[in-house]
């Protein structure tokens, strides 16, 4: 169960961090700022959600994993790991 909490305590915080984004990008559109620093900035919260996403799928897994009585350290370390790896290259 602590590592549903730690997992939703990232997940909120790149969430709230988006939302922050997505509000900037509002603003540089709204003050119709140069198109590309706009795109930039897309691309950020896009990476942001991805992110959320990859960690939110990875507990999905883990739950299942638990489920079936196949989950214990070594799995849920490797989990972490793919889901690093998707954030970085996906």
């Amino acid at each position: 169960m602590a590592e549903w909490h730690e997992r939703k305590h990232r997940v909120l915080t790149r969430l709230k961090r988006a939302e922050g984004q997505v509000r900037a990008v509002t603003a540089m559109v709204e003050r119709e700022e140069d198109c590309e620093r706009i795109a930039q900035q897309l691309a950020a919260v896009r990476k942001a959600l991805d992110r959320a996403f990859y960690d939110m799928m990875a507990c999905a897994t883990q739950r299942e994993l638990e489920a079936a009585g196949a989950a214990d350290v070594k799995v849920v370390r490797r989990l972490d790991h793919m889901s690093d790896l998707l954030a970085r290259y996906g």
